[in-house]
């Protein structure tokens, strides 16, 4: 009997149903646009079928990238099956859904980033937060503004007046 609804483990599943719809769509229509993907896994999950060289240098984990010269994408219900280059020397790999620790798409500014098991978490699957401009920044805490006066009991700290916590401004107000 469950105590609860697993929402962590929902998420992880639909979030991986993601990355294989988008593989899908890849696989029947190639990358279109700009699109491109940073795809980071667990070498050591027992399912990934990687050549020997590739597990002995990166024991961990290993990021690929699928972009310009990829083949043979081959998508799966449980993982993934692509030829990618690794300095001139094509190697096919397999990549279950389960061993994938995050996944990126920069053109777009799209990530997924998933915890392992054994890593402290309050959630099985994260968003990870794409960089953004100075520009695109929504709100920002700004300290108040003292002002002195031409007085010289103004620099002393007055005793009576509580002290104000920062306002938070939206900088949408500022925009035109």
């Amino acid at each position: 009997m469950t105590t609860g609804i697993n929402y962590g483990n929902l998420m992880h599943q639909a979030m991986r149903g993601l990355i294989r719809n988008v593989l899908e769509e890849v696989h029947q229509n190639g990358l279109p646009g700009e699109h491109h993907f940073f795809i980071t896994f667990d070498t050591g999950h027992p399912d990934v079928e990687i050549a020997d060289w590739l597990s002995d240098r990166y024991p961990g984990e290993m990021t690929v990238v699928m972009q310009h010269w990829y083949d043979n994408l081959d998508v799966g219900e449980d993982g993934f099956a692509v030829t990618l280059n690794f300095g001139d020397a094509p190697e096919r790999l397999y990549i279950p859904y389960d061993a994938i620790l995050t996944f990126v798409d920069p053109s777009v500014e799209f990530g997924l980033r998933f915890e392992s098991a054994d890593e402290p978490s309050h959630e099985d699957t994260a968003l990870v937060p794409a960089p953004r401009p100075v520009s695109e920044v929504v709100e920002t805490t700004i300290p108040p503004v003292v002002k002195k006066s031409d007085t010289s009991d103004a620099d002393a700290p007055k005793k009576d007046t509580p002290k104000k916590d920062a306002d938070v401004v939206s900088l949408d107000t500022f925009r035109k």
